[in-house]
């Protein structure tokens, strides 16, 4: 059976998302921070970055959350979450997708590192963070996910980035932004995540 390595408040809970969504069965392997907040020495065991997620497929080990959900709509023949191919929209669906770590995630940790140490951004990553921000408001439609009702691989992958920055209110100036992460908690799949794998973002 498909295994998933999921470290805890890790983007390990995107695939959790999908494998809820997929209704196909898994096993899932939970590690625990450690009091300063990184991964445990076990997860060196799985991956010798100890990266998490990392799934294990019979003989097949991959990390990377994009690699890994575009793993899984090939391995279970999911065609439910991506847009129709040789479109246009599936063209930025892909560009979305691989944006988020690419991109996104860097900035958001110019904001999410400091307010995780009990501090204050520098002016120049707020101005980063608001750019982002503004960016991610003008792909968006006027209400709900990237491109339907339904998620997309793309959505999946922003709400772990998402999750973190609005613990720390950096959404509040992106009313937007806000909303889409609102919409994505509603989301049966993100709910069984949260629920098996705990919150996406901790404490600040």
């Amino acid at each position: 059976m498909l295994t998933i390595h999921c470290l805890g408040h890790s983007r390990a809970i995107r695939l959790i998302w999908l494998m809820e969504d997929l209704g196909q069965p898994y096993d899932m392997v939970f590690y625990e921070r450690t009091d300063n907040f990184r991964a445990p020495d076990s997860l060196a065991k799985v991956h010798p970055l100890g990266k998490s997620p990392v799934i294990e497929d019979g003989h097949i080990k991959i990390a990377e959350s994009a690699t890994c959900l575009r793993y899984l709509t090939k391995r279970f023949d999911d065609n439910t979450h991506v847009p129709p191919a040789d479109t246009a929209e599936a063209l930025r669906h892909e560009e979305l997708l691989d944006y988020v770590e690419s991109s996104f995630a860097e900035v958001a940790m110019g904001v999410l590192l400091p307010a995780l140490r009990g501090k204050q951004a520098d002016d120049n990553a707020e101005q980063a963070m608001t750019a982002h921000l503004s960016y991610l408001t003008r792909q968006l439609p006027e209400e709900g996910l990237l491109f339907s009702d339904s998620p997309t691989l793309a959505d999946i992958q922003f709400s772990y980035i998402l999750a973190n920055l609005s613990a720390i209110g950096a959404l509040k100036e992106a009313p937007r932004v806000a909303r889409y992460w609102d919409d994505i908690q509603k989301q049966p799949g993100c709910q069984a995540a949260v629920a098996k794998a705990g919150p996406m973002a901790p404490s600040f």
